[in-house]
C-alpha cells in the first residue's frame, strides 16, 4: 500500500515473532503522549494503562478481531484495561467457519473492515484539534476467505470457470494455474480495499492538517503465501522472506523524510521504542528494540542480524542479506521443547489436565522481573521436518535453492547464538538446536554445521511427486481395508464437528488440533494434512481414525 504523503519506507522489516496478533495493524500517534504498542512489551511493561499511570492519556485501540469478553455489545465490568476499545467482529470473530457460514455482516451490509475504520475516523474527528491521544486501528484483513466488494474485484478482471476459491488451504500447492491466478486476483480484490480504508485516514489527515505534528505508522504482522515456494498460506512451512519481510512506513515530521527507501535491517520489535522516544520516554530496561528516528531520517543502522521465529519451529536469524533457519537435530523431538507461561492458555482453551501433568516451577529469566514460571512439555513444530536452511536474499530473493557455505554458515550461527543469549534463551533451547550452551566454545569446527542437511532435502523434494501424485500414493497404501469412503472424503472441519469422529479425531489424531490449524482451508482432509505434515498426522493416525469410525458406522447400522 501507498502511504503518501509518503513516509520513509524501510526496505528490510523482518517479523521476530509471526503469532504477535491479528493480521494487519495500523498505528498513529499525536503530540508527545507517551504509549505502547501492547503485545511489543515484556511482562510487566506491556499495557498502555501502565503506560498511562507516567502521564495521562487517552488512548483508543480500535480493531476488527475482538479478543476481550463482551455483552451486549459493551464491555464487561472490569474486563479492559484501555481507555477504551472498539471492536468490530466479522469473519475473524468466526472459529474456522466452514464454506456455508455466512461471511459478510447482516447489519446493514457494511463489512466489518469498513466499520472498523468508521470508528477510527469517528475517534480522529472527536479528538483533532486535542492534544495526548493514541489512536490504534487493527483491522483482520487483507486474510482469509478473501472477501471484497465488486467495484473493487472489478479492478482484476480475469476469465475464471472454476470452484469458489477464496480461502486456500494451509498446505502444498495442488490447484491448477488458472485456480490460483484466480485466488491471486481474490487476494489483490481485498488488499485494494484494504487500501481503499487506509486512504480515507490519510484523506483526513490532509483535510486537518495533522501531518506537521503526527506520527504515523502503518505496518503488519506477517505475509502470506499465495503460490511461492509451492506453498500457501503460512504456519505451516519454514518462514520464507515473503512471510516475514513486511511492509513498514513511517512518517515522522521530525525529520520529514518521504518518498525514500531505508536499507537498515529493522523488526517491528523497535516500534514501542520508537513510539516511547515520540513521546519523550525512555524504552523500558527489557526491550530489545530500538527507536527508529535516526534509522527514519538518515538510514542509521540499528542491528547487525535480527532473530525471528515462531514457537516451536526453526529458529531463525538474518543479517539481511542471509537468512539462517536453524531447525532441531531431532524435528520430531519433544524432550528439549517446553512452554514457559504463567498463562497456561493457548488459542484454543485452558492447558490440559494431560498438559500439566509433567509441569515444574522454572527459575526467573532475566525479563520476568524476578517471577518464576510454569515450564510445561511442548510440541515439536511440522516445519521443523525441512531441516536447517541457509539462503542467499541476493542472489536467490525467491528462497529457491537453499545453499551450503560452511563460512556463512559459521557466521550466521555465531550471530544467532549471540542473540539466543542476550534473550536469555533456556539452556535447553542451545540443546535442542545442537549449539553450545552459554559459556561453552563455539568454535570453527563443522561439528555445528547443519545446512547441507537441509538442501540435501530441497534437492530430493524437488525430483519427487507431486502432491496430488503422493495423495493417491498414500490412499493405496490405506487401501485395501477401508470400509467407509465417506470418512476419507470428509474435510478436517466436517470431522472436528461431527459428535461420532471429533472424539476419534482427538484420540488417534490429536495432530489435526493444533492451534496452527484453526484457519486451513474448508475442503481440506485427513490425508491431505498426512501428506502436506506427516509429522503432525501421519498415515497410521489417519488409518486408525478410518477404522475407528467404520467400526462406530457398522455398529450404529446393525
Amino acid at each position: 500500500m501507498y502511504a503518501g504523503p509518503a513516509g520513509a519506507a524501510h526496505r528490510t522489516a523482518q517479523l521476530p515473532a509471526p503469532l504477535l496478533g491479528p493480521a494487519r495493524t495500523l498505528r498513529r500517534l499525536h503530540a508527545r503522549t507517551p504509549q505502547g504498542a501492547r503485545h511489543l512489551h515484556p511482562p510487566g511493561h506491556r499495557s498502555p494503562a501502565l503506560l498511562r499511570r507516567r502521564r495521562g492519556h487517552l488512548s483508543h485501540p480500535v480493531q476488527q478481531l475482538g479478543v476481550l469478553p463482551w455483552a451486549g455489545g459493551r464491555p464487561l465490568e472490569g474486563a479492559c484495561r484501555w481507555c477504551g476499545w472498539h471492536p468490530h467482529r466479522g469473519q475473524a470473530a468466526q472459529t474456522s467457519p466452514g464454506p456455508d457460514q455466512p461471511r459478510v455482516p447482516r447489519d446493514g451490509g457494511r463489512p466489518p473492515q469498513t466499520r472498523t475504520f468508521d470508528a477510527g475516523l469517528e475517534f480522529i474527528d472527536t479528538n483533532k484539534n486535542e492534544d495526548g491521544w493514541f489512536l490504534q486501528l487493527e483491522t483482520f484483513d487483507p486474510h482469509e476467505p478473501f472477501f471484497s466488494h465488486k467495484p473493487y474485484k472489478d479492478l482484476y478482471p480475469h476469465e475464471y470457470d472454476g470452484p469458489e476459491f477464496d480461502w486456500p488451504s494451509y498446505a502444498p500447492v495442488a490447484e491448477p494455474g488458472d485456480q490460483v491466478a484466480h485466488a491471486r486476483y481474490e487476494y489483490a480484490a481485498l488488499l485494494s480495499m484494504c487500501d481503499e480504508s487506509l486512504g480515507r485516514v490519510l484523506d483526513v489527515m490532509d483535510e486537518n492538517q495533522m501531518w506537521d505534528d503526527t506520527l504515523l505508522i502503518v505496518c503488519t504482522d506477517h505475509g502470506y503465501l499465495l503460490g511461492e515456494n509451492g506453498w500457501w498460506a503460512k504456519l505451516v512451512m519454514p518462514w520464507y522472506d515473503s512471510l516475514v519481510h513486511t511492509p513498514l512506513f513511517v512518517w515522522d515530521p521530525r525529520s520529514g523524510a518521504h518518498g525514500e527507501r531505508r536499507s537498515s535491517l529493522v523488526q517491528t520489535i523497535d516500534i514501542a521504542p520508537t513510539l516511547l522516544d515520540w513521546f519523550g520516554l525512555e524504552s523500558t530496561p527489557d526491550m530489545q528494540g530500538v527507536p527508529l528516528a535516526r534509522t527514519v531520517s538518515e538510514d542509521q543502522p540499528v542491528r547487525e542480524a535480527g532473530l525471528f521465529g515462531s514457537f516451536g519451529a526453526h529458529v531463525n536469524v538474518t543479517d539481511g542479506r542471509y537468512v539462517y533457519m536453524r531447525a532441531p537435530d531431532d524435528p520430531a523431538g519433544e524432550a528439549t521443547l517446553h512452554d514457559y507461561t504463567i498463562m497456561p492458555t493457548r488459542m484454543r482453551g485452558r492447558f490440559s489436565v494431560d498438559d500439566l501433568a509433567g509441569l515444574e516451577l522454572a527459575e526467573p529469566f532475566t525479563f520476568t522481573k524476578g517471577l518464576r514460571t510454569l515450564r510445561v512439555p511442548a510440541e515439536a513444530h511440522p516445519a521443523c521436518s525441512f531441516g536447517t536452511l541457509l539462503f542467499d536474499l541476493t542472489a536467490d530473493p525467491r528462497q529457491q535453492t537453499p545453499i551450503t557455505d560452511p563460512e556463512i554458515e559459521h557466521r550466521m550461527i555465531g550471530l544467532l547464538h549471540d542473540l539466543l543469549v542476550r534473550s536469555d534463551a533456556p539452556d535447553e533451547q542451545f540443546d535442542r538446536l545442537g549449539l553450545p550452551r552459554p559459556g561453552e566454545d563455539l568454535d570453527g569446527s563443522p561439528h555445528w554445521l547443519r545446512a547441507h542437511r537441509g538442501r540435501d532435502r530441497a534437492v530430493q523434494e524437488a525430483t519427487e511427486m507431486s502432491h496430488e501424485r503422493r495423495v493417491a500414493h498414500a490412499l493405496a497404501r490405506l487401501a485395501p481395508g477401508v470400509l467407509d469412503y465417506r470418512w476419507l472424503n470428509s474435510s478436517v472441519h466436517q470431522l472436528t464437528a461431527d459428535p461420532v469422529a471429533a472424539p476419534v479425531i482427538q484420540r488417534h489424531a490429536p495432530g489435526a488440533l493444533r492451534d496452527e490449524l484453526l484457519t486451513v482451508g474448508p475442503d481440506i482432509t485427513l490425508l491431505d494434512l498426512a501428506v502436506a505434515n506427516p509429522e503432525l498426522v501421519n498415515l497410521e493416525s489417519v488409518r486408525a481414525v478410518l477404522d475407528a469410525l467404520s467400526a462406530a458406522s457398522t455398529a450404529a447400522v446393525s
